[in-house]
């Protein structure tokens, strides 16, 4: 099952898909069954805001796919905190290629991200 807070920002992408197919009113049946198809291709990419040339940036950290997403989303902010530390945070979700939704967590502690590799997204 899907995070609440998760479906928050996909069902706004699933209903424009089904729109776009030709389902104006979808049935909570349909948004299950397109979530089922379109779930595979997702990907989650976070970053944390850093300082940079006397401004910020995100350096981006990891990049999930849909299947190693689990963990993360059943708690965002624990999971963030364990890897990376404490900082602000932000999660770009991904269907494919295209731009879904984000999300930014601010978990509490020491910034350890500082020495993580950047992810270097195409």
């Amino acid at each position: 099952m899907i995070a609440g807070w998760c479906w928050d920002l996909l069902e706004p992408h699933l209903r424009r898909r089904l729109l776009n197919g030709g389902v104006e009113r979808p049935t909570r049946r349909q948004l299950l069954e397109e979530f089922a198809q379109a779930w595979p291709e997702f990907t989650a990419t976070i970053g944390v805001q850093a300082p940079h040339a006397g401004t910020i940036r995100f350096k981006w950290l990891v990049r999930l796919a849909a299947r190693d997403m689990e963990p993360f989303l059943a708690d965002p902010e624990g999971w963030i905190r364990e890897r990376f530390g404490g900082g602000k945070f932000k999660m770009n979700l991904h269907h494919g290629l295209h731009f879904v939704n984000t999300k930014n967590f601010k978990p509490d502690g020491a910034p350890r991200w500082e020495d993580a590799p950047e992810l270097f997204l195409d």
